[in-house]
């Protein structure tokens, strides 16, 4: 949180702060907080964003996101990745970690801001690697060429430096970058989101059993927010670059 912000006691001034870009905002408590298109805090002006898409408001002492808009929905997370929820419209989730990232894609674009709580209702506790080298989530265990996969499409995200936006790769230039035919790529990449569809990870399929057209993105969002891919995990785009594992 930057050191500017108010320390004032018995007010809700300065308890909480959001950052985008480098850019600090304080929504105060006598009203809705705006986020999208247009607003408190204007995103961006793609065309895909909703003019009024999340909003931020304290109700009975408790500072709540809202997904206020019909189409898009938000991925949160606290930055242990440890806990996430996928905000659909219409829902509203309660922001009680000290730091929570907010994820949402609009188009060909995904965007992350963090929401600071100056007096978090719950600590964070950072998970400790075990130095196995098996990436699981839940039951889900993935080969090094499925994470791979993931990765390529999480490089934008995972190379980007604080909150702000980037551009998913398609199908087709993330194949290219890991040296894959696109047919391989898709097969994998059904596979990953098959195993995420699974244990319950939502976002990843359509109605009818047909994946959503708008699968990568989701993916990348649960991937970064979870962990399941770090920065760490860049060095796969290169030792497994024209390389094939069993799935």
């Amino acid at each position: 949180m930057p050191a500017g912000l108010s320390e004032s006691k018995g007010t809700s001034v300065g308890e909480l702060a959001i950052d985008f870009c480098g850019e600090w905002h304080e929504p105060k408590d006598d009203g809705p907080f705006n986020i999208g298109r247009e607003g408190d805090l204007e995103v961006d002006d793609n065309p895909y964003l909703h003019r009024k898409f999340l909003q931020i408001a304290r109700q009975n002492g408790i500072w709540w996101l809202n997904n206020v808009g019909t189409m898009l929905s938000a991925t949160v997370a606290d930055t242990t990745g440890g806990m996430q929820a996928w905000v659909a419209p219409g829902a509203r989730i309660p922001l009680v970690f000290g730091q929570t990232r907010v994820v949402f894609t609009a188009g060909p674009t995904t965007y992350e801001f963090d929401v600071h709580l100056k007096t978090p209702a719950f600590r964070q506790e950072r998970q400790v690697d075990d130095g196995s080298g098996t990436t699981t989530i839940g039951p889900v265990r993935f080969t090094d060429s499925q994470r791979a996969l993931i990765v390529a499409l999480a490089e934008p995200m995972l190379r980007r430096e604080g909150t702000g936006f980037s551009s998913i790769p398609s199908s087709a230039a993330a194949a290219q970058r890991l040296g894959w035919a696109l047919t391989k790529f898709n097969r994998k990449l059904d596979n990953v989101c098959d195993k995420l569809d699974r244990v319950g990870v939502v976002g990843l399929r359509g109605g009818g059993g047909k994946l959503a057209t708008n699968r990568r993105a989701r993916l990348v969002e649960h991937a970064v927010t979870s962990h399941i891919v770090t920065p760490e995990d860049l060095h796969l785009l290169e030792t497994m670059k024209g390389k094939a594992d069993e799935d």
